[in-house]
């Protein structure tokens, strides 16, 4: 059984607790042992996530300790699979800038806040993670994003006429990385049945599943 930690805390104002519960549920479903923590000292033993086949952050802001984040870049860099969304992964520990080469991107502005109608158009068919799913159509938090140019970005919202990547996967070291940017609250998940399709694909993704690869 595939193993994942979803380490949720920081800003409440992302619910971290019951987006981690959502994300906790679909794993479960797909077989997976999880453990939800509401510490970041959870990264400190480094043996303890190295056994692991995944780890979900959820944790918005706030400041890390050396001796949490080196096990875990240590840990990813050795071959632990990542998985995140929104704030909770894309927007955590702002001065900490290993980890947001790690991610990929970090967060920059959400021009007008809450309650913006956009699309999410899908660019990369071909990948499993996104493959079968329609552009949709989401009112939350548009994220502007600073990402790293070798990305492969598989979704992408529009800023007038300039698309800004949405998800993407990359590798940190042998570690698999997977990240969304939507997920502001918890019931966005609500809004189009295509988030949580593509946030489960990509931790399935991120822990390199065997009932992700078979599909």
């Amino acid at each position: 059984m595939k193993k994942a930690l979803i380490v949720q805390g920081g800003w409440q104002g992302h619910e971290p607790s019951q987006v981690a519960d959502i994300l906790a549920k679909a794993l479960r479903e797909n077989d997976f042992e999880v453990e939800v923590s509401d510490t970041l000292d959870s990264f400190r033993d480094l043996e303890a996530l190295q056994a692991l086949d995944l780890i979900v952050p959820e944790w918005t802001m706030g400041s890390i300790e050396r001796e949490q984040l080196m096990p875990l870049l240590e840990a990813v860099r050795g071959g632990v699979g990542i998985a995140g969304l929104h704030g909770g992964m894309g927007d955590s520990f702002r001065q900490a800038t290993e980890y947001q080469f790690m991610v990929g991107g970090q967060w920059v502005a959400h021009p007008g806040g809450d309650g913006i109608n956009y699309t999410v158009h899908i660019t990369d068919h071909s990948d499993p993670i996104v493959a079968g799913l329609k552009d949709f159509d989401v009112c939350t938090e548009q994220y502007l994003m600073h990402i790293d140019p070798g990305n492969s970005v598989l979704a992408v919202t529009m800023f007038g006429a300039v698309p800004n990547p949405v998800t993407w996967t990359k590798y940190y070291g042998k570690g698999r990385v997977f990240y969304c940017s939507l997920g502001h609250h918890a019931d966005v998940f609500d809004q189009a049945p295509e988030i949580l399709t593509m946030m489960t694909r990509g931790m399935l993704w991120a822990a390199e599943s065997k009932k992700f690869a078979a599909e």
